[in-house]
């Protein structure tokens, strides 16, 4: 059976904020207000380095997740090589990273 004037004793607050209280509230969630708008600044156009000519950097599949796999000059041109002797999904993205980029690699023997 419901209470005589119960909803009323329940919902009203105990005492009303002050104004210092109301303004401190305000500073506070402008303050984070304003934090939130700085971090969502500096992470916007951040992504991923630019690649120079002759260089690559590939994501790939690795055993515990994601890796890079990057390198210029002659390191590309050797990893380029090397992922022609492999098979799967991360040396097919090598590859065609490298063909891609335009660096010059020799086929390992037999393919």
């Amino acid at each position: 059976m419901p209470l005589e004037g119960h909803y009323g004793r329940v919902n009203t607050p105990l005492r009303k904020l002050t104004r210092r209280e109301r303004n401190v509230a305000m500073v506070i969630l402008a303050a984070t207000a304003v934090a939130i708008v700085v971090l969502i600044a500096a992470s916007v156009g951040g992504g991923q380095p630019t690649v120079g000519a002759g260089c690559i950097r590939v994501p790939v599949p690795g055993r515990t997740g994601g890796e890079v796999v990057s390198g210029c000059g002659a390191e590309a041109k050797a990893l380029c090589t090397r992922a022609t002797r492999f098979e799967g999904m991360r040396a097919e993205l090598v590859v065609a990273s490298c063909r891609d980029r335009g660096i010059a690699f020799e086929p390992a023997a037999g393919t």
